[in-house]
Parts: C-alpha cells; structure tokens; sequence
C-alpha cells in the first residue's frame, strides 16, 4: 500500500467549502482595521524570528514568558479575544488539542510554551516557516512513514530533557463545528508513546473558535480543504467579535505498560466529548497559570508488549 493512500498516515476531514462562512454572513472590521491588523500581524512575526534566535540562551522561566507575552500580543494584532479555563501543570507535558486552524499554533504558546510538532511542509510556509524553525519545531514527513519511529523517539527525548511538547493528533484540520467532519481515523496514537516511553503526563486541550457576542461557534478561522493560506489569514483578519477559548482538562499520567492507543483514546474523549463546566465563564489568559495537581489516570495495560508499530 503507498503511503499516500495509508488512511492512518494521510488522514482527512470530512470539511467542504460548505463549512466555511458565507461571504457577507460573518461580521467584519472595515477594510482599513483589516489592513492595520495585517501591518500589525506581520510585525509580529518578525519580531518572533528574532526571539525565537534568542530563546535558546534564556533561562526556562524567561523563556516562557517571553513566548506567552509574543503569542498573547500576536492575538491582540489579530483582534482576536484569547480566553482559558483550567490549568496546566508546571512541569514537562504533552499537550494533545484538537485542530482547526493555523491559528491553535498561537493559542497554545499563548497558554503552554511548548516545541511543536508539525508537518513537514509548514516549515516551509512564508515567514511562518521561518519562524517554527527557529523554535525548534518537530517535523514529521508524512511522505516517509519509516521515519515516524525516530519521530516519536525526538518527542520523548525532549520531554525526559524537560520541554513540554504540543502535538495534534488529529493530524490535519476540520472545522470544528459539525461532528462528521471530524477525521475518522480520532486522534493517532503514534505520538503518545512518547509521552508512555518519557514517563510523562499528557494534558488533553480543546479549542474553540466563536463569535464573542452571540457566544456561537463559528469556522471563521477554519483552515480547511484547498483553502490557502493567505485566504485563512484574510478572513480571520476581518473577523469582528473572534473568541478563541483554550479548554484545558485534567492530565492523564500514564504507567510504562499504559496502551497508547487506549490512551489516545481517552485524550480524545476528554477534547470532543466532556461538555465544559456549566456556567463557568471563559477568563483572560493574561496571568501565568498557576500550577496545579490532577489526578493521576488509571489507564489499560498492553497485553501484547508491542513497541511502536508504523501503523500507529
């Protein structure tokens, strides 16, 4: 079988032009705001090259800041209102969300300062690129599913070096509105091993896109099908009223015999299917989230002992 029909290595969403916003049908900024955020946007992706050269020598605490401070600013450029609830733990983490747009990269730097994990061909994105290079994103090539071991061997090592790791397992985007443009094949369970091999906790998150006047989801900031991403960007530049909400759930502590596809498994019903907590309002995210304690999972063994196959 080629690896560009492998469902599990090239997974897709059910997402059509119809998922989008109709022209004329989400409300919009006048065209000069929408300029000014552009100016606005552009300035803040130089201004993360040059920090992202420099991340590297800073200690972890003013590291951290600094990428809250330059992703939290970024969406204040964009219009865009970012909100959280829960917390996230202090320590090393993987962090699993589910994905809709280019924009959840922000979002979570914005809440959990994290390397990323990504595919091949957003470094090679204009001046996005640039920039997850020099953070010291995670690539994967899809084309090589031979290589997805040394992958996941990359993402365990950091996290027994202590970064925290911010992977969508999902693997491509869908517009998180309609339950069956969700990607069939759930979240994949290659990337958990890690967290399984590294001994370290994985922290489900959902985001959610929606208009902050009327409290609806919405797929303005979709990115999704044949769709460039020049045309994303416009569109959530001219955005009025954008809410971006970062959910964070408990973490999940898995033991050296936890299977990875159960819990995959339970990450992703923690994302889609546990309803927030009722009339508990979205907050800023400007305070550093304070440090908390979850309680530990119990998650299902493996019975066969297998390693990491290339299926997974």
């Amino acid at each position: 079988m080629s690896t560009a029909a492998h469902p599990l290595w090239r997974p897709v969403s059910g997402c059509g032009p119809d998922c989008l916003p109709l022209p004329g049908h989400a409300p919009t900024v006048p065209p000069a705001r929408q300029l000014g955020r552009a100016v606005a946007l552009l300035g803040m992706l130089g201004l993360g090259i040059g920090l992202a050269a420099v991340l590297p020598v800073l200690p972890a605490r003013e590291r951290h800041a600094a990428t809250r401070g330059w992703a939290r600013a970024t969406a204040r450029a964009c219009g865009v209102r970012l909100t959280v609830r829960g917390r996230l733990p202090r320590r090393r983490a993987l962090v699993v969300a589910n994905h809709v747009s280019w924009w959840d990269v922000l979002a979570i730097l914005a809440v959990a300062p994290a390397r990323l994990v990504a595919k091949r061909e957003v470094g090679r994105w204009p001046l996005i690129g640039l920039l997850v290079r020099a953070a010291g994103t995670l690539f994967v090539d899809r084309s090589r599913p031979r290589d997805l071991p040394a992958a996941v061997a990359r993402v365990a090592a950091a996290l027994r070096a202590g970064r925290t790791v911010a992977v969508f397992p999902e693997g491509t985007t869908w517009c998180g509105r309609q339950t069956g443009c969700r990607p069939v094949t759930g979240f994949r369970p290659a990337m958990f091993q890690a967290a399984i091999d590294a001994a370290a906790p994985v922290v489900p998150v959902r985001i959610g896109y929606r208009d902050a006047m009327t409290g609806t989801s919405t797929s303005v900031g979709a990115f999704i099908g044949d769709e460039t991403l020049l045309r994303s960007v416009r569109r959530l530049l001219a955005a009025r009223h954008l809410q971006v909400t970062v959910e964070i759930g408990a973490a999940l502590h898995p033991g050296r015999d936890t299977d990875r596809r159960a819990l995959a498994r339970v990450a992703e019903s923690a994302v889609h299917l546990v309803p927030a907590a009722a009339g508990a309002p979205p907050r800023t995210v400007d305070p550093v989230p304070a440090a908390h304690r979850p309680t530990p999972a119990r998650l299902p063994a493996d019975p066969s002992g297998r390693g990491l196959s290339l299926a997974a």
